[in-house]
């Protein structure tokens, strides 16, 4: 009696510390939620969600994303509504659901203490937190994933029938399979992990469950293909013809920022964690006792393992890696935090031989040093964990694009005749949700892009029937990557001013003035082989708000090994800095660099006119300083600038 009501109290008592793990697991994925902006592709979550599911499949199929998510979140968000919070809350219940289904893995798998550890850590790991925080698929991927796995567990460990269990496999591969493309590599660890199971079971000649099972596991699979097969030629034509987005680096480099992410999480490096005692961890999770080493042990013991590595593996195999490719690997990170879990248990059995100098420990202190060194291990992991939890919220390192702030300082700036250029168009989307302005909106290039003649003509035709452009630049590499549209803005009009929003980048064009009176074609030298030619100017008297253009004409007479950043400075009568803007040549796209001896460079600059200027005169003057040591200025005779001209600042209506 005194044992079954033992065990009834350890039962409670993992009930409720599991409990209180899945409220901490909710607790830091609810936190901030809707604090941030949405992003780019979170902006299409929204979007999508608002159409039909008919439509929804139709516009998936132009995508890289199965329609799954779209469909579970267009019933959500009928039920609860569009804001940043409620888009971005299936995604933080999804999370939290995958931490619970992280516990009674590893509780299947080992013991309550074990399915404890590994839900802490998925809790606490900031890359499962952070994708819980976004309205994207990637947290309902990590939930299926999880939940597979566990169905898979129950169905090669239970005796007797599995078929409700395969059935239940058979539907979350399908949901699997409709929600990401990266979902096959679960498949690829479930598939290894059944292999293992099936062909120990055939050289030992334990038949008896052996055909069983194997008929179970084919036909669950078959079920799996079935479900998914309206959209299967879809997703192969999707994922053939998807451009590649992966990065050469060494591979020690991509071993080193997954290893990191996986353990730790995004903020891994902004935590200096060490990573010695994970290590450690990850040895004791591999030892199994021989006297226990019998199919189920050790399969256990593997499940875990094979669920890191396999898709890691597939993931470099087929060439992925770049960091924002690493939350296709997001269910690998359960696959890591299982498998400290077991180290810790393992290491909390305390069945490890100890032995000092010939004489092997006693068992109760063998288990004394051992648990004490779980306890260390386990509390140091936790305490890493956590100190990762503040840059998360609040290191702009780790902020979304500013699409919010982005859409609010068009607003205020906004003037009749202004326009809006999106690069690339699919931001449209994001835009949209926090833009409520009347600017025509061009999003370009058109499509996918490719076509650069047209995509100029496109520009140039905005530029002339506007008279400011707003451009919104992110991700040009890809729909833009001869950066048409910017170049073209950059040398028919006048940069006024740009802003980064993470990877995001603000800039204001004013087109030209319909002439440029005050000129100078003196040589002006700067250092031993730049020469600014010429310069022109649109005027030399101006109103608060007004943009002082200026055109200038530079050449080299050697190449230029060092980044350059031409300054324009307004000084007041005393000599004291009153407005400044500074940028390399062409808006970046003229580097020194790439300049060639003897040939004209072309350079379009300008300077805001801010309204706290007073009404005097001011001394317009230029210089040249390296981009990596903005105090190393090209000298210009004896001074480190040179003079341009005298400006007027005019009180507005003069």
């Amino acid at each position: 009696m005194n044992a079954i009501l033992q065990r009834l109290n350890n039962r409670y008592a993992a009930s409720i510390a599991a409990s209180i793990v899945i409220l901490l697991a909710f607790a830091v994925r609810v936190h901030l939620l809707g604090a941030q902006s949405l992003w780019h592709d979170e902006g299409n979550s929204y979007v999508q969600a608002g159409r039909s599911l008919v439509a929804i499949a139709e516009n998936a199929a132009r995508d890289i994303h199965p329609p799954g998510y779209y469909w579970l979140l267009a019933l959500w968000r009928a039920l609860t509504g569009e804001s940043e919070f409620t888009l971005r809350m299936l995604s933080t219940l999804a999370g939290t659901l995958t931490v619970a289904c992280t516990f009674a893995l590893g509780k299947r798998l080992y013991s309550a203490l074990a399915g404890l550890a590994a839900a802490l850590f998925v809790t606490l790991n900031t890359f499962g937190i952070y994708y819980a925080q976004e309205a994207r698929m990637y947290a309902l991927l990590a939930l299926w994933s999880a939940a597979g796995m566990w169905v898979l567990a129950q169905f090669f460990l239970r005796r007797g029938d599995s078929k409700r269990w395969g059935a239940a496999l058979a539907l979350l591969n399908a949901a699997g399979l409709w929600t990401h493309y990266a979902y096959p590599f679960v498949m690829l660890a479930q598939g290894a992990l059944a292999a293992l199971w099936l062909g120990t079971h055939f050289f030992r000649q334990e038949r008896a469950d052996l055909g069983r099972r194997l008929a179970q596991y084919s036909a669950l699979n078959a079920v799996t293909i079935a479900l998914f097969l309206p959209w299967l030629p879809t997703a192969l034509e999707r994922i053939r013809t998807w451009p590649s987005t992966g990065q050469a680096i060494p591979a020690e480099q991509a071993l080193a920022t997954i290893f990191g992410w996986l353990t730790f999480g995004i903020t891994y490096e902004a935590t200096n964690t060490a990573f010695g005692i994970v290590l450690f961890l990850l040895l004791f999770g591999l030892l199994v006792e021989r006297s226990e080493a019998h199919t189920p042990l050790w399969w256990r013991m593997l499940l875990p393992v094979v669920w890191a590595l396999v898709p890691v593996g597939s993931f470099l195999a087929l060439g992925l890696f770049r960091e924002a490719n690493l939350k296709f690997l997001l269910s690998a990170q359960i696959g890591v935090a299982l498998w400290l879990a077991r180290g810790l248990w393992v290491l909390w059995q305390g069945r490890i031989t100890l032995v000092a100098g010939r004489r092997r420990l006693p068992l109760q202190t063998r288990r004394t040093i051992l648990r004490a060194a779980a306890s260390l291990a386990s509390l140091w992991l936790t305490l890493n964990l956590w100190a990762g939890l503040n840059p998360l919220y609040h290191d702009t390192a780790f902020q979304r694009d500013n699409y919010r702030a982005i859409a609010a300082q068009i607003a205020a700036q906004a003037r009749p005749g202004d326009a809006i250029i999106l690069n690339a168009p699919n931001q449209q989307e994001v835009f949209a949700y926090y833009y409520r302005g009347d600017l025509p909106i061009y999003p370009l290039p058109e499509g996918l892009g490719g076509d650069d003649a047209a995509t100029r003509a496109a520009v140039e035709q905005v530029m002339a029937r506007h008279s400011r452009v707003f451009a919104v630049f992110w991700g040009e590499t890809e729909r833009d990557p001869q950066r048409v549209v910017e170049s073209t803005l950059s040398a028919q009009s006048f940069e006024a001013d740009d802003i980064w929003y993470g990877d995001v980048r603000l800039v204001r064009y004013v087109m030209p003035a319909a002439a440029y009176p005050i000129s100078d074609d003196t040589p002006i030298r700067f250092g031993q082989h730049i020469t600014l030619r010429s310069y022109a100017l649109n005027t030399d008297t101006f109103a608060a708000g007004d943009v002082l253009q200026i055109r200038l004409l530079w050449s080299t007479d050697a190449p230029l090994d060092t980044r350059y950043v031409v300054t324009l400075q307004l000084l007041n009568p005393d000599g004291t800095l009153a407005a400044q803007r500074d940028s390399e040549p062409g808006g970046g796209l003229a580097l020194t660099t790439t300049w060639q001896p003897d040939v004209l460079v072309s350079d379009n600059h300008s300077l805001v006119i801010q309204n706290d200027l007073t009404e005097v005169h001011y001394t317009l003057i230029i210089a040249l300083y390296d981009r990596n040591n903005p105090q190393e200025r090209l000298p210009v005779g004896a001074l480190n600038y040179a003079q341009l001209d005298e400006i007027t600042i005019q009180p507005t209506g003069e």
